[in-house]
């Protein structure tokens, strides 16, 4: 956790830009029937009954420092460059892996809750369509370039994460214990 924690209180650097990311599935799904249309005082209304068209994937990358996002896949290096180029950049990655029950750690999972929340709390049945759809909710948040200003610290994990730190017995100059206390 201190490690990820570290890496996101980095100065911003274009040479050595901090990429979080992050996938998540979504089920396609279409409708049985027609939502009942829209009246005065009455929303979309749909029918509980769906037909499964599949699922795909979506990946996120962000680049929270300078408020950039990438939903496309790690093949946009080899969209952008020749093989050779972009196996050479992707060999240059240095990792941070968010631990285990720690994806609040994970800047490109809070933005997919935002993408899921804005953009995909409907059905969709059409791949192409979310695709077209994800990417115009990605072309609108990289122009309002809204960075993240992460403000939890090591020191605050340190404080308000006390139980998760193991704990440490003290010994006195003959090697008796004598305080039990966490880092």
């Amino acid at each position: 956790m201190e490690d990820v924690l570290e890496v996101y209180h980095r100065p911003c650097n274009p040479r050595f830009p901090v990429i979080c990311m992050d996938e998540a599935g979504k089920q396609l799904v279409g409708e049985v029937r027609q939502p009942l249309p829209l009246r005065p005082g009455q929303p979309l209304r749909y029918d509980s009954e769906y037909e499964r068209l599949g699922t795909c994937n979506i990946f996120m990358f962000c680049e929270p420092l300078r408020g950039y996002l990438n939903t496309h896949s790690p093949a946009s290096f080899y969209e952008a460059f020749a093989p050779s180029e972009a196996r050479r950049l992707t060999e240059r990655l240095e990792i941070h892996y968010t631990p285990k029950h720690g994806s609040w750690l994970n800047i490109a999972e809070c933005e997919l809750s935002v993408l899921g929340r804005q953009c995909l709390a409907r059905r969709s049945g059409d791949g192409q369509r979310l695709a077209d759809e994800i990417a115009a909710w990605e072309g609108d948040r990289n122009l309002r370039a809204n960075q993240v200003n992460w403000q939890f610290t090591t020191d605050d994990a340190r404080v308000k994460l006390r139980r998760l730190y193991p704990e440490f017995v003290r010994q006195d100059e003959h090697g008796d214990p004598c305080v039990s206390s966490k880092v």
